[in-house]
């Protein structure tokens, strides 16, 4: 339980302050213009309508999916969004007939599971995102502005300083200064990303910094963009193939606006992919279904491979702290970053942003401490998935607890059952998708076909 350094009255919504126009901040943005008067959102990269990678989203370059669960999220906070992301030339995936899984080293059986993964670019999911919460009448965005740090009041967060330009003081760890403009707010939502500054300005405010559970992945993934035909995987427009024992090697193709497909190669534990054209394609040759690998020899590529390095994914615990400084909220991948391969980062944040809902409909009293519980809740199976999926490869380094060895041992079961019957394979794409809990895959129908199958 929390406990406040003075008595916390209830504070009027007035004006909420937002850092970071990413997904995480823009879907933060949109949740609190329904509860604030004004909601200011800062970015220090300069924006446009343009639909390109922009500098401080690096991971633009690379492969997204907005999986099924986060799509309905995204949908009800943005209605029609599906159909102007078709507009603009975003594919749909059909679970049921158009993603190939292949896990454990084996094809799963197609799921009956009437749900669609939307393959729009990160470039244009997060302009059109942008361009919706821009045109809110009560959100201003405030771009070509970093953040130097909180301004406090009696042990409460009532604002950020900001600075003109993207002078890089907005970098993890940089101290607050004195300079710049300062905002006054009534909270102060902290969605700068990976390098989110909560930890540190908690530090410096003397408040306990959260205890964190971490995944050394150790992974680098390159992406390209590519010519194929609309047919060169027959009917399929995601294929994914994950790690295996061995072999800490994964990829992504799926289809893209513009008819192109882009190709992610991923590897973990220091087994990264090189980025020379013939070095590229021998990787994949490592991975892809000989199919695929046929495929992507007969490519054009429209791009030079990009690539980006992520040491480890990192669940910071806020939920644990006995004192957090009221009117300050991290959230998305400030509270926590996963290992990009599983695709998980946009709907979680969309969770993340109907538990804030939720607690706002309750009024800002005691709101850190009910927001990161009910955001454990969201990212809880998240992360089980994750880290048990990263922890079933031996290359990975870390303790494996009982929990997390039964469960991939369980799971290799679950994946040689599910490569023949569809009725096993469902369940656990539901869960993948984030359509339902993890305990779906234990569900006793399910549970029964796994013990009585093969073991690995």
């Amino acid at each position: 339980m929390f406990e406040p350094r003075f008595p916390l009255p209830e504070v009027h919504m007035s004006h909420a302050v937002v850092l970071g126009a990413g997904m995480g901040g823009l879907l933060a943005a949109r949740t609190l213009a329904e509860h604030f008067d004004r909601v200011t959102v800062v970015e220090r990269d300069k924006l446009d309508a343009s639909v390109a990678p922009r500098r401080g989203v690096p991971q633009g370059r690379h492969l997204h999916l907005l999986l099924p669960r986060g799509g309905q999220v995204l949908n009800r906070l943005f209605p029609g969004l599906t159909g102007e992301l078709t507009a603009a030339g975003a594919p749909l995936a059909h679970h049921e007939r158009e993603v190939r899984v292949v896990l454990s080293g084996l094809t799963q059986a197609r799921p009956r599971l009437d749900a669609v993964t939307i393959l729009a670019s990160r470039p244009l999911l997060e302009s059109t995102v942008r361009a919706r919460v821009a045109a809110l009448g009560n959100v201003k965005i405030l771009d070509e502005h970093a953040v130097t740090g909180l301004i406090t009041h009696r042990g409460r967060v009532v604002g950020a300083r900001v600075s003109p330009g993207h002078s890089g003081t907005a970098d993890a760890g940089a101290a607050p200064v004195g300079s710049g403009e300062e905002v006054e707010a009534d909270l102060v939502v902290d969605a700068l990303g990976r390098a989110g500054r909560t930890k540190a300005w908690l530090a410096e405010l003397g408040h306990r910094t959260p205890p964190e559970d971490q995944v050394k992945v150790n992974v680098a993934y390159a992406s390209r963009f590519l010519r194929m035909p609309a047919d060169a995987l027959g009917g399929d427009r995601v294929v994914l193939v994950a790690a295996i024992p061995g072999r800490p090697r994964a990829m992504v193709l799926a289809r893209q606006e513009g008819d192109r497909w882009m190709l992610s190669l991923g590897g973990l534990a220091g087994d990264h992919p090189p980025l020379t054209g013939a070095g590229y394609l021998d990787f994949a040759a490592t991975v892809a279904p000989p199919d695929v690998h046929a495929a992507l020899r007969d490519a054009v590529p429209l791009s030079d491979p990009v690539r980006q390095h992520f040491p480890a994914s990192v669940r910071r615990r806020y939920e644990r702290l006995r004192t957090f400084p009221p009117g300050l909220l991290p959230f998305a991948d400030s509270l926590c970053s996963f290992n990009p391969l599983y695709g998980q980062g946009m709907t979680v944040a969309a969770l993340e942003s109907e538990a804030l809902a939720a607690g706002l409909r309750a009024g800002t009293r005691d709101l850190p401490e009910r927001f990161f519980r009910a955001a454990a809740r969201v990212i809880a199976p998240a992360w089980l998935v994750a880290a048990a999926g990263d922890l079933a490869l031996p290359e990975v380094p870390g303790p494996r607890p009982a929990r997390i060895r039964v469960l991939n041992t369980y799971i290799r079961r679950l994946h040689r059952v599910a490569h023949q019957d569809p009725t096993v394979a469902t369940p656990f794409a539901q869960v993948i998708t984030y359509l339902a809990p993890p305990a779906r895959i234990a569900a006793p129908t399910t549970a029964r076909k796994v013990l009585r199958g093969p073991r690995p």
